[in-house]
C-alpha cells in the first residue's frame, strides 16, 4: 500500500484488479481543505488513460513490478518478441498500449521489460536514442534564415523532421518521449 501523497510519475498501481502506470500526477494544496493528488493513469491491459483524483492520506494498492533485461528479437502483428537475457526463455510483450515503442525498438538490442509475475507490463527505451536515417530527401537550396527543415524516415520507422544538412545514412539522436530530433549523432 502506498499514501497518494508519496505516488510519482512511472509508479504502478492495482486499480479494479487491472494495473494502472501512473502517466501524470499533480499535487494540489489549496488554502482551505485538505490536500489531494490529480492522478492520470493508464491501463496497462488496455491502454485507456483515466483520471483520478484523491485526498493525499488515502492509501492506494501498489504493483510489485520487476525489471526484466531482456534482448528485442522481432515484432509479429499483435506482440514484441524478447528473450530473458538470464534464463534464454523467449516471451511475448503484446502491442496493445505500447504502440509508441515500435520505431525505438531495434533488433538485438538488449531492454527492460516491466514484468507484473509473468506478465510484461510495460518496455523502458532510453529518453535519447541514437537512429539511423533510411530515407531522406534531397536537401533544397532556400530560405535557411528560419531554421528550414524536412522530413525523413528513420531505419525503424519512425517519420522525423530534422535540419535539411541531415542525409541518408547519418545517425541523429532522438528524444523517445516527444518523438522530436534532438542533434546528429557522433
Amino acid at each position: 500500500m502506498i499514501k497518494a501523497s508519496a505516488i510519482d510519475k512511472g509508479t504502478f498501481l492495482l486499480i479494479k484488479g487491472a494495473p494502472h502506470l501512473v502517466v501524470e500526477r499533480e499535487f494540489v494544496n489549496p488554502g482551505k481543505g485538505s490536500a489531494f493528488v490529480r492522478l492520470k493513469l493508464k491501463n496497462i491491459q488496455t491502454g485507456l488513460v483515466t483520471r483520478q483524483v484523491n485526498k493525499s492520506q488515502e492509501t492506494l494498492e501498489d504493483v510489485e513490478i520487476e525489471g526484466v533485461n531482456a534482448q528485442y528479437l522481432y515484432a509479429d502483428d499483435d506482440s514484441y518478441v524478447f528473450m530473458n537475457s538470464d534464463t534464454f526463455d523467449q516471451f511475448n510483450v503484446p502491442v496493445s498500449g505500447l504502440e509508441d515503442r515500435r520505431h525505438y525498438l531495434i533488433e538485438g538490442d538488449s531492454y527492460q521489460v516491466m514484468m507484473w509475475g509473468e506478465t510484461p507490463l510495460d518496455i523502458k527505451v532510453p529518453i535519447k536514442m541514437a537512429l539511423e536515417i533510411a530515407e531522406a530527401p534531397p536537401a533544397e537550396r532556400g530560405d535557411t534564415a528560419t531554421g528550414a527543415s524536412k522530413t525523413v524516415t528513420t531505419a525503424t520507422g519512425l517519420p522525423l523532421k530534422v535540419p535539411i544538412f541531415i542525409k541518408e545514412g547519418d545517425r541523429v539522436v532522438v528524444n523517445t518521449e516527444t518523438a522530436e530530433y534532438v542533434e546528429r549523432a557522433n
